[in-house]
């Protein structure tokens, strides 16, 4: 792999990385999932659901690299611009820019 000097530049390589629709269904359910995670740490003023929204986040979307994108997550080597990736192409999905 290429080294990257900015995200405008691996942000491109991280989508074809995610060219699996199940693969991305997979990111999107543990985004979403993450993000529960974090609103129950709010809510309930418990540090250990940010942990939970980690292990939830990462567990979804390296099941859909290893098992359905048949390929290493990104974040591996760029572990800031991958965890930038999932956040933009989160946001691209709800926005309706990539399909699920």
């Amino acid at each position: 792999m290429a080294g990257f000097s900015s995200f405008r530049e691996f942000y491109p390589f991280y989508l074809g990385e995610h060219r699996n629709t199940v693969c991305r269904r997979l990111h999107f359910v543990g985004t979403s999932g993450a993000l529960g995670c974090i609103l129950a740490a709010i809510v309930r003023d418990n540090p250990w659901w940010l942990l939970a929204a980690l292990v939830c986040g990462y567990a979804f979307a390296w099941v859909g690299h290893f098992f359905f994108e048949k390929n290493r997550p990104a974040t591996f080597k760029y572990p800031f611009y991958s965890f930038a990736g999932d956040w933009v192409m989160y946001k691209d999905i709800l926005i309706g820019r990539i399909k699920l």
